[in-house]
């Protein structure tokens, strides 16, 4: 299990990159896509900052100048590359109590909340590559497919029947 989710994470890295160059190369991107993928940081710190069991840096929707998300996802990514390296597979099952951003006591094992951290990224992933499309924009190909096949998936969206 380690494994995988080391790959899924080194996938959200690779993810991330690709995001953050679209949305510095393209013209007019819309601020609600840049809210979006400083939320995915923002979540993610918040993630590692629980199974870390400390405060996290940034809150889970942080207003972050966009050069300042960037430099966020770098240190967030390098914190779960070097958390997954000193997982053990016994830690995977073991809780993590939290509390959310509502107030709400939470525990989970710690191999869920990591699982739950890759899909939520790419959640969220899909939804700024939405709004770029929304915006006339080129989305960036940032699927786990095209990750591990180390080729880009289509952009160009379907034709449609009339």
């Amino acid at each position: 299990m380690i494994a995988e989710l080391r790959r899924l994470f080194e996938h959200a890295r690779w993810a991330d990159g690709l995001l953050l160059a679209a949305l510095e190369s393209r013209s007019s991107v819309p601020e609600a896509a840049w809210t979006e993928f400083a939320h995915v940081v923002g979540a993610g710190e918040t993630w590692l900052a629980r199974l870390e069991r400390r405060t996290p840096r940034v809150p889970v929707w942080p207003e972050l100048p966009h050069a300042a998300v960037e430099r966020l996802a770098s240190e967030v990514h390098a914190a779960f590359a070097a958390y997954l390296a000193g997982l053990s597979e016994a830690r995977l099952a073991e809780g993590c109590a939290y509390t959310n951003t509502a107030g709400r006591s939470f525990g989970n094992p710690v191999g869920e909340i990591l699982l739950h951290g890759a899909m939520h990224g790419q959640y969220h992933r899909g939804k700024v590559n939405l709004m770029l499309r929304q915006a006339g924009l080129e989305p960036a190909p940032c699927d786990y497919i095209a990750f591990v096949r180390g080729a880009a998936a289509a952009t160009t969206p379907p034709a449609r029947s009339r």
